[in-house]
C-alpha cells in the first residue's frame, strides 16, 4: 500500500527518506553538533564576538550538505518537483509567518507550519524545510548573520524530529504534536543559546554561576549552560512553546488534512507522467 494512502489519523511520510539521504542529513547533524559544542570541548582564545569568524565557515559547510540531501532524494526518487515545490511553498510561507510573530516574546508560530509538514511529509523534507525557512526568513528581513547557520540547523532539528514521531490517530496525534510543539520550542532556545553562550556572557553582569568558565569541566560547563538558559531566556522560549503548542491544537486538524490531501493529489510516490502534445 502507498505511504500516501493511509488514513489520515495514521502516520504519513509522504517523501520516503531513503539511504544517501540519511547519511547526508547525519553528516550535517554531526556538522551542527560540533558548530554548537566546539567551544566546550577545546576552548577558544578570543571573546566577545560569537562565532564572527567560524559562522561563514560552517555556513559554506551547511549550505553543500543540505544540497546534497536534497540530490540524494531526487536522485533516488524519493523527492520529485512536485515535492521541490511544495517545498517551496512551505518554505514561503514560514518565513512570512516568523517576521509577523516574532518579536520581545519570542513567539514563532513558523514551527506551526514546520511541526506538521515533518509530520506528514517525512522527517526528510522537516529537515530541508526547517532550514530553508530559517533562510529565506533571514533574506526577507535582512536577519542575517552569524547565528544564521545555527538557526537553520535547530530548525530543521525539530522538522526532523516531527517526521520521527511515532504512530497515532485523531486527538491522540493532535495532542503528541502539541505537546512536541512545547517541548521543541522551548528547547530551541536552550539550543541557540549555546552558539553565543561562552563568549557572551561573560562580562554582562551575571552571576559566574551561569558564565561559561574555561577552566571548568564539560560537565560544569553543561550544568552553567542550563541555568542561564532557565534564568535568562525561559521567558521567551516557554511563550514561543505554548504558542505553538495552541496553534496546533487549534488549527492542527485542518493543516494535516491538507497536506495529507496534497500529498494524496501529488502522488510523490508515482512516477509523473505527461500527455503527448496535441498535433
Amino acid at each position: 500500500m502507498s505511504t500516501v494512502a493511509r488514513s489520515a489519523g495514521a502516520r504519513t511520510v509522504a517523501v520516503p527518506l531513503r539511504l544517501r539521504a540519511r547519511i547526508a542529513i547525519v553528516a550535517v547533524t554531526i556538522v551542527g553538533i560540533g558548530a554548537f559544542v566546539w567551544p566546550l570541548l577545546i576552548g577558544f582564545g578570543a571573546r566577545g564576538a560569537p562565532h564572527s569568524t567560524d559562522a561563514p565557515w560552517i555556513f559554506l559547510v551547511l549550505l553543500p550538505l543540505l544540497m546534497v540531501v536534497v540530490a540524494a532524494e531526487l536522485a533516488d526518487g524519493g523527492m520529485d518537483a512536485k515535492a521541490v515545490a511544495l517545498l517551496g511553498v512551505l518554505a514561503g510561507m514560514s518565513a512570512i509567518l516568523r517576521p509577523v510573530s516574532g518579536g520581545v516574546t519570542g513567539v514563532q508560530l513558523m514551527f506551526f507550519v514546520l511541526i506538521p509538514a515533518g509530520r506528514v511529509l517525512g522527517p526528510g523534507f522537516g529537515f530541508v524545510l526547517g532550514n530553508l525557512a530559517m533562510f529565506a526568513s533571514a533574506a526577507i528581513t535582512g536577519g542575517g548573520g552569524p547565528w544564521l547557520p545555527f538557526q537553520m540547523l535547530a530548525a530543521g532539528w525539530i522538522g526532523l524530529g516531527a517526521g520521527l514521531l511515532p504512530r497515532a490517530r485523531g486527538r491522540a496525534e493532535l495532542a503528541m504534536l502539541a505537546v512536541y510543539g512545547l517541548l521543541a520550542g522551548v528547547a530551541y532556545g536552550f539550543v541557540l543559546n549555546l552558539w553565543f553562550w561562552p563568549f557572551g556572557a561573560s562580562g554582562t553582569g551575571l552571576t559566574a554561576s551561569v558564565t561559561f568558565s574555561p577552566d571548568a569541566s564539560v560537565a560544569e560547563n553543561l550544568s552553567r549552560w542550563l541555568r542561564f538558559s532557565v534564568t535568562t531566556s525561559l521567558s521567551f522560549d516557554i511563550p514561543r512553546g505554548l504558542a505553538t503548542a495552541a496553534a496546533i491544537l487549534a488549527l492542527g486538524r485542518p493543516m494535516l488534512l491538507a497536506l495529507r490531501r496534497a500529498a494524496r493529489k501529488a502522488a510523490f510516490d508515482s512516477p509523473a507522467e505527461f500527455d503527448p502534445p496535441l498535433i
